[in-house]
């Protein structure tokens, strides 16, 4: 059994077709089904069954997947714990961003990986937060920014901070949803992101929350432009906190009651690469970054109910993370 024909097997599972798959892998069509044909010949199993639209997962094939991913999350910790050893952090990391740079101190971020590991080549992709997780969660993404709920047992995470969120209408709006309910205020125009957004499901579930639906919706993707939308008076929205006050103090938008949802920022990966050099150098930035001291890992949270012992070794392993990832930096 071959690690590309393991590549393969969850390229073609995630793709539903032969064809994305192999352009995803960037090999040839008949090369992927070949290396299928060969890896259900080894298991003496069907992994697919095939139908006029595509291939899909047959019960074997869909027990198998998650080993499959564990598989080729272990060969390259593998890989990267072998450049460890050489007194390296080698290798090209993709990393997702949102929509506002100085918030996530992205350039901070970039600026001190550069600085301790020289031979870390990061690529930034500047993405969604839903799209962000679901390209982390099927290994598109090596790791990203990303506010929202960290639910899924394949994505760890390293907490950043909490965001809040306030409801913002145009400033020349004030007497008009000053004493409405609920049910006015749906009535008005509303700027709402994409349904991959983090920032939507929230919106939405505060509908939900009190049986009330938008009538009229203008979609934007970027917090700025969504900030200036309600500036320019074409609906309500939310907007983060702090950008809400300053535009409310400047007399550009006001505040509808004191309404706040509250989220997480987070950077995650894929849980199973949590012990990955080059997961653990980026932790170890971002945990003096944003000065976050000794910080327990996802698997570390799991542990403390479970074996209180061990989650103290794994939270004792997050202290020299960050020690590691500074003797780096001078080296």
């Amino acid at each position: 059994m071959e690690l590309y024909q393991l590549r393969s097997f969850v390229a073609v599972a995630e793709a539903g077709h032969l064809t994305r798959a192999a352009e995803k892998l960037h090999v040839s069509q008949p090369a992927v089904s070949g290396q299928i044909r060969a890896l259900e010949d080894e298991l003496e199993l069907a992994l697919f069954e095939r139908t006029s639209s595509g291939m899909e997962l047959t019960f074997a094939g869909q027990r198998l997947l998650a080993d499959a991913d564990r598989v080729l999350d272990a060969a390259q910790v593998l890989r990267n714990q072998a450049k460890a050893l050489r007194g390296e952090v080698v290798g090209k990391v993709s990393v997702g961003t949102l929509s506002d740079p100085d918030f996530i101190r992205v350039g901070e971020f970039m600026g001190t990986v550069v600085d301790r590991h020289p031979l870390l080549q990061l690529e930034l992709h500047h993405e969604i937060s839903g799209a962000a997780f679901a390209k982390v969660r099927d290994g598109e993404l090596d790791a990203s920014f990303y506010f929202g709920p960290l639910a899924n047992p394949d994505v760890g995470g390293l907490r950043l901070r909490g965001i809040s969120y306030r409801v913002a209408a145009p400033a020349a709006w004030k007497q008009r949803v000053l004493g409405a309910d609920w049910t006015a205020v749906a009535a008005l125009p509303w700027i709402i992101t994409p349904p991959i957004s983090t920032h939507h499901e929230l919106l939405r579930a505060l509908f939900n929350q009190h049986g009330v639906e938008p009538t009229k919706v203008v979609e934007a993707d970027q917090e700025f432009v969504i900030a200036n939308l309600v500036v320019s008076g074409i609906g309500l929205s939310l907007i983060r906190e702090e950008l809400a006050l300053e535009r409310e103090a400047a007399g550009e938008v006001c505040l509808w009651r004191d309404v706040r949802l509250e989220t997480d920022l987070w950077f995650i990966y894929r849980a199973g690469r949590e012990s990955d050099p080059v997961i653990r150098a980026m932790r170890g930035v971002l945990i003096d970054t944003w000065k976050l001291g000794a910080v327990p890992s996802t698997q570390t949270r799991a542990l403390v109910q479970r074996d209180p012992e061990q989650a103290r070794v794994a939270r004792s392993d997050s202290v020299a993370e960050s020690s590691r990832s500074k003797r780096a930096g001078k080296a």
